[in-house]
This record gives C-alpha cells, structure tokens and sequence, in this order.
C-alpha cells in the first residue's frame, strides 16, 4: 500500500524584513514513511530543496510554538492562527517562511484522512513485518535454487 498525499502552497520565503518572495512549496505526505511531510521548497535560481521532519510538529505548530532543533512551526501571530512560520535551521544558516494556515490545515486533514494520527505505529509495522517477510522469500528462493 503505498499512497500519498500532495499539495501545492505559495509561501513567503522571508530573507529579511524589507524583502521577501513568493515561492510554490510542495507538500508530500506518503503511508510509507506515516510519521513525517515532505517540503520541497522552489527557491528562485536554485534546486529545490526538501526538508522531511515530523507531521505531528507541523500539526501542532499550526496552533502554537513547537520545535527546538532545526525545524521550528509556530502561528506568525498568537493572537491569530491566520499565518504559520516555518524555521529550517543548518547550523549557523536559517531560512524562514511564511504560509497561510488554511493550506496547511487542508493538506494535514488529507493526511489524517489517509492515515488517522495516532496510527502511524500500526502501518510502520505492517511495512516493518512485510519487509521481513519479503527478505525471508528471497533468502529461501536463493538457498533452494
């Protein structure tokens, strides 16, 4: 089984407080890997670039300040869940973005849909177990032939 889910959001990349762009985002979401999204970020005049990190940090961010490493999701306004940042930290380099909630919101509804939260632990699983069971096969079928 493997499915996923994608979006396309325009984001502000904010690269100070004077200038910023839009740019698409695309958001990935697959039963194979049910824990975490997938952002790939089309920044002007460069490869995409795509951060993985946990869907339930970017549930949570939506609502309030989450994160202490190198991905930070927090509401752009406590006050007001309209906008979420998103701060992708390597070291002494940071990126920082900007996005409406309610294409996230959406995009997140879709993946609950797919895979309701809470029940990663149960398809991590399966695929752990058909993954042993497929290298079982095979180590039978190379010993017999």
């Amino acid at each position: 089984m493997r499915e996923s889910v994608q979006a396309e959001v325009m984001m502000n990349f904010l690269v100070s407080d004077e200038l910023s762009f839009r740019i698409p985002v695309e958001l990935r979401y697959e039963t194979s890997d049910p824990f975490a999204v997938r952002l790939t970020f089309h920044l002007p005049g460069d490869a995409p670039v795509t951060w993985a990190f946990g869907r339930e940090l970017l549930i949570d961010g939506v609502g309030r300040p989450c994160g202490d490493g190198d991905v930070r999701v927090s509401p752009a306004d406590p006050d007001m869940l309209g906008e979420v940042l998103i701060r992708l930290q390597v070291g002494r380099d940071q990126a920082l973005f900007r996005s409406g909630a309610a294409p996230l919101v959406a995009f997140l509804d879709r993946t609950d849909k797919l895979v309701p939260l809470g029940q990663e632990g149960a398809l991590a699983d399966f695929d752990a177990h058909l993954d042993e069971a497929l290298d079982r096969i095979l180590a039978e079928e190379q010993s017999a032939g």
